[in-house]
């Protein structure tokens, strides 16, 4: 069984925004899907287990952008 969990990133304008959040969401343990929607912001991240606020948080702003 999977977790599904939705965030909103705020910050990103281009393709290459979409790609360094899918790539530090990707990072964290458990993850097996990300799906970044550049227009509305919205981050669907799909775990082995429910991931922290803080994680999330903590991979969006490594990327540079931040979760709202």
């Amino acid at each position: 069984m999977s977790a599904v969990s939705t965030w909103t990133v705020s910050g990103m304008t281009c393709g290459h925004c979409v790609a360094s959040v899918t790539e530090e969401l990707s990072e964290l343990p458990g993850v097996t899907d990300v799906a970044v929607v550049l227009e509305t912001g919205l981050v669907t991240v799909v775990s082995v287990e429910p991931l922290s606020e803080d994680a999330v948080r903590a991979a969006v702003s490594e990327a540079g952008y931040e979760l709202t």
